[in-house]
């Protein structure tokens, strides 16, 4: 007797990816962009390397809360601290994928110039720490998962007043997810 395969997970709609990356500037007199927010749903564009994105997509919005904002780091922590990316997808071609896709306005996206410790706790898993050595004190400063909830507080707050307004626009003709390319059983 053969048994059926267990269901993955609901996926929900409406969950962002937050990814570091290298820094540009938009234009003349305008400040850094080092992190970028976009709706998951931007993974399946054919813009970006698949089947990797849609891989990714997969894992970003199984049994998340809708609204929730998923920092790379926490996938990356969920893949046994990086070591199963490669049977994911690759991350850092998906991600400039991505980055080219806001700069050429293919998709919508939040994009931040966070400052240095922020984009250290976005780019830690959900339970480390990052160690600063405060000069003038002679001691170190150390930031931790209350600080990266802080953080990613504030992008949800930024990300909320512009999604009230506009969702942001994942990009035309996205590819279906992983869930609905499945053929039905």
């Amino acid at each position: 007797m053969s048994h059926p395969e267990p269901c993955p997970a609901a996926r929900t709609p409406d969950v962002y990816l937050l990814f570091a990356h290298e820094p540009y500037y938009p234009g003349t007199g305008t400040g850094e962009i080092n992190t970028t927010v976009v709706a998951a749903d931007t993974l399946l564009h054919p813009h970006v390397e698949q089947p990797d994105g849609i891989r990714i997509h997969e894992l970003l919005t199984q049994g998340r809360r809708p609204g929730e904002i998923i920092p790379l780091a926490t996938l990356t922590h969920e893949l046994n601290g990086g070591a199963d990316w490669p049977t994911v997808g690759d991350w850092e071609r998906v991600t400039t994928d991505l980055v080219q896709l806001v700069q050429t306005q293919m998709c919508d996206a939040l994009s931040l110039g966070l400052p240095k410790i922020a984009r250290a706790l976005i780019c830690t898993g959900p339970h480390n720490q990052v160690r600063t050595f405060h000069a003038a004190l002679g001691e170190p400063i150390i930031y931790g998962p209350d600080d990266r909830a802080r953080v990613l507080d504030e992008v949800n707050r930024l990300l909320t007043s512009i999604a009230t307004q506009q969702p942001l626009w994942p990009g035309e003709g996205l590819l279906p997810p992983a869930a609905s390319a499945r053929p039905a059983t």
